[in-house]
């Protein structure tokens, strides 16, 4: 039965159990994709190089609606008979299609990758070990490197913990900031058939919100080792919301959200460190904007960082900006 936090909090969709009698092998990998056919073979190579038998593992490519480029093409050159292929009858957006992946997994547990992400070797040997050391954990990730639109190198997440084992009190941490980027995190479906499917009016911060619902319900693993690659690159959406903002505003949204389903006594004050934290955040983004000379992404994100939180912190933050601008001549 779905839980009150999946059907009366917010309007989070429904995952249904899958039918008795069907084949569940143990992984579902779902990679989603739209307009970034141009990664997806590395995508591809990355999981079908350390893929277990079919019986072991689903691999299906969910595409919404692609105009400008043919996944499909990919998927038949690559695939092998082991891969499958859906594609959204219409473009759905990003939220829809990760739980579109979800309803779509026959596995036990899920895991979506972006068709511009990948996964290092042993990465579904390693969190295979992690989900089966114990039926509480519904939840298990890893640390993530960034990469260029070339597989350089760019950045590796901090280390959450120096062994493999649970994280105590993940949501204290979580709830102020994202620390769980998607490819990296594989979840038990019946904790997504509980919750319910990704938030819809939710844009950029779905997936944070996806891991506060499950830090708050569920035991979470941690792998230190960097197993995971997080693409960054022009053409994301990550990039795009950048430009206008629009990513700082919607995680104002998603903290105003949380505040529905975080731990009561520690809600408000979880929910301000938030506000704070994408605040900076964002006036540091504004910096970075100044120093490429792109004054219009600059304005935005501090636009969006004085409406997440307004604090003489944040303000200070935004006078050093036009210091360094007036500094600078520009």
């Amino acid at each position: 039965m779905m839980s009150t936090l999946a059907h009366s909090v917010h309007p989070y969709p429904p995952i249904d159990p899958v039918p008795s009698g069907t084949a569940r092998p143990f992984w579902s990998v779902m990679i989603p994709t739209y307009h970034c056919a141009a990664y997806l073979r590395h995508t591809l190579r990355s999981v079908l190089e350390q893929a277990p038998s079919a019986d072991d593992m689903q691999i299906e490519v969910i595409d919404d609606a692609s105009v400008q480029d043919d996944p499909a093409a990919i998927v038949r050159e690559m695939g092998d008979g082991k891969v499958s292929f859906f594609r959204q009858p219409t473009n759905a957006g990003p939220q829809a299609n990760f739980t579109t992946c979800v309803q779509r997994a026959r596995g036990h547990w899920v895991h979506i990758l972006h068709g511009d992400d990948m996964v290092r070797p042993g990465f579904y040997a390693a969190m295979r070990r992690g989900a089966e050391g114990d039926a509480a954990i519904h939840a298990a990730f890893c640390r993530v490197i960034t990469i260029d639109e070339h597989n350089g190198w760019l950045d590796m997440s901090e280390r959450e913990q120096a062994t493999a084992a649970v994280i105590p009190n993940l949501i204290d941490r979580l709830a102020v900031c994202n620390r769980i980027m998607f490819p990296s995190i594989v979840v038990r479906r019946s904790a997504y058939e509980e919750l319910g499917g990704f938030h819809p009016e939710l844009f950029h911060a779905a997936d944070w919100d996806m891991w506060k619902r499950i830090a708050v319900r569920f035991r979470v693993w941690y792998e230190p080792q960097p197993l995971a690659l997080y693409r960054l690159h022009t053409m994301s959406d990550t990039s795009r919301l950048m430009q206008t903002g629009a990513n700082i505003t919607d995680a104002r949204r998603a903290i105003e959200i949380a505040r529905g389903y975080l731990p009561p006594a520690r809600a408000r004050d979880l929910s301000r460190k938030a506000q704070l934290h994408h605040a900076l955040y964002a006036i540091e983004l504004a910096r970075e904007g100044a120093l490429r000379g792109d004054w219009a992404s600059a304005r935005a994100q501090v636009r969006a960082g004085l409406g997440c939180c307004a604090s003489p912190r944040v303000w200070a933050a935004v006078l050093g900006l036009f210091i360094f601008r007036h500094a600078n001549g520009q």
